[in-house]
């Protein structure tokens, strides 16, 4: 009971930040766009652009948990909570876009800098940090170390919260040194962060659409803690998985002695599964190692 209603609160959680989150980026991302135009800063355009990414990747999350609470069916049985993971690849994928087109322009701009209103930009880049800080915050409160969707969420915004950073420091040297081309550099190294944090989040995705073993779960540890249970011999066909983040699966063939209670045996497992991994989801099957598995021939791991 305890994990299922740790998962309903945090899922819960999740929401509301989500939520929250993308109404203030969403909001101000038009106050950077018309900023950057007035002021003719790349640093905050390309931040806007950024902003803009993440209000659709905020929007996303939030359409997939939506989506993820619908039940399952015929044709899905498991659900749609699968979808979750594909919308953290994309916006992993938005991510690595979003720096590519940025080292683009900066490209250009670094060998003619254009001339920049840097107190302009200084205002907008200020008021841009502080409402990033508190998105950033309101996405703390959702589950962002055990939710990829939510991670990728909070990346999102992190890296527009580097991307105010870059764009107050390119003004203050724009204004106290004359560099305009402190714009476009701030904007590269920002790109070369964003770009960072998207390529962490697509190899995450695809390990999770791989169906990968997740990360926080040992392997050795299962099947050693499974072969103590009295009177299992053998332990093969091991498979572990995830649905989404938050929800491994397993399944896997127990060979047991001709002494073995299957009924007693089995619930042990489910239990040492669920107590201890926090597995809630599993497929097992018990088997006497006399008669074994049909497809076993010694050869499955």
């Amino acid at each position: 009971m305890g994990h299922g209603h740790n998962h309903s609160h945090s899922h819960s959680n999740n929401k509301q930040a989500l939520f929250w989150a993308f109404l203030i980026i969403l909001s101000f991302m038009f106050v950077e766009v018309i900023g950057g135009i007035l002021t003719n800063s790349l640093a905050l355009l390309s931040d806007a652009g950024h902003m803009l990414s993440d209000a659709a990747a905020l929007g996303l999350s939030l359409f997939a948990i939506k989506l993820g609470e619908k039940k399952s069916t015929a044709a899905n049985t498991y659900g749609y909570k699968r979808f979750e993971i594909i919308a953290a690849a994309l916006n992993g994928l938005t991510l690595v876009v979003i720096s590519i087109l940025i080292f683009y322009e900066a490209y250009h701009r670094l060998s003619d800098p254009p001339e920049v209103s840097s107190i302009g930009m200084l205002s907008v880049s200020i008021i841009g940090l502080l409402v990033n800080i508190a998105a950033a915050w309101i996405l703390m409160k959702g589950d962002k170390d055990g939710n990829l969707n939510i991670r990728s969420a909070f990346l999102h915004v992190i890296g527009d919260m580097l991307g105010s950073v870059g764009a107050i420091v390119a003004a203050l040297l724009i204004y106290f040194f004359g560099w305009g081309i402190a714009d476009p550099i701030a904007s590269a190294i920002v790109a070369v962060l964003i770009i960072i944090s998207g390529w962490r989040v697509l190899k995450d995705s695809f390990h999770v659409l791989m169906e990968g073993t997740p990360t926080d779960v040992n392997v050795d540890k299962i099947k050693l803690a499974l072969k103590r249970i009295r009177h299992i011999e053998d332990i093969h066909d091991l498979h572990i998985w995830s649905i989404t983040s938050g929800i491994p699966m397993l399944s896997c063939h127990l060979s047991i002695s001709e002494y073995g209670n299957h009924d007693e045996i089995l619930h042990e497992a489910q239990a040492i599964l669920h107590d201890i991994f926090g597995i809630d989801h599993s497929t097992i099957q018990v088997e006497t190692s006399e008669h074994g598995c049909p497809n076993y021939h010694g050869t499955c791991n």
